[in-house]
Parts: C-alpha cells; sequence; structure tokens
C-alpha cells in the first residue's frame, strides 16, 4: 500500500499514540482523585471553622461563658466594696458632725 497525498500514519503509531494518551490520562485521574480526597478535607476544616465561628458570634464558646462568669463574679464584688465606701463615707460624714456639735458644747 502506498501511501497518497498527506501523511500516513501507522497502525504501530496509532496504537503507540493512544496508549501514551492512555497513561496521561490515567496520571490525569490519579491526580484528581488526590485533588478531590484534599478539598474533602479542607471542606471539612471550613465546616469546623464555621461553626466556632458562629458559636463566637453567638457568645457561646467555653471561653466566652468563663469570662461571663468571671466577669459577673468581678462585678458582684465591686458593687459590695462600693457599698461599703459608701456606708463609711456616710458613717465618717455622721461622726464628724457629731464631733463638731460636741465641740461646740466643750469650747466656750
Amino acid at each position: 500500500m502506498t501511501p497518497a497525498e498527506g501523511v500516513y500514519i501507522s497502525p504501530a503509531q496509532t496504537y503507540a499514540e493512544v496508549q501514551q494518551l492512555v497513561r496521561g490520562v490515567g496520571q490525569l485521574e490519579a491526580k484528581i482523585d488526590k485533588f478531590l480526597d484534599e478539598a474533602k478535607d479542607i471542606r471539612s476544616d471550613i465546616n469546623d471553622h464555621e461553626i466556632r465561628l458562629r458559636a463566637l458570634e453567638h457568645g457561646q464558646s467555653e471561653r466566652q461563658r468563663t469570662e461571663t462568669v468571671r466577669i459577673d463574679t468581678a462585678e458582684t464584688r465591686i458593687t459590695t466594696v462600693e457599698r461599703k465606701v459608701w456606708a463609711a463615707t456616710g458613717a465618717v460624714g455622721v461622726l464628724c458632725m457629731g464631733a463638731g456639735y460636741l465641740m461646740q458644747y466643750l469650747i466656750p
């Protein structure tokens, strides 16, 4: 068989090209499978991150609950101290007034 005008590709060359193409497709499939596995991991990480962000936004994280309890305890203690300071200030004021009146009677 003599080649007609143009390019003649033998069956052996065609077979070699097809085999090379099959290997290339196999390598692409392996890379795509690896990428899809990594994408699953990334998606699960993103979902976990979203859940934790939503908890932080709503003040539901463990650290925020602990801080809230600590702040409430501190506010209670501060309120108690403020009450005692104001009571002591009032008592000192009353004592000073009483001392002033007493001094009027003691000093002629």
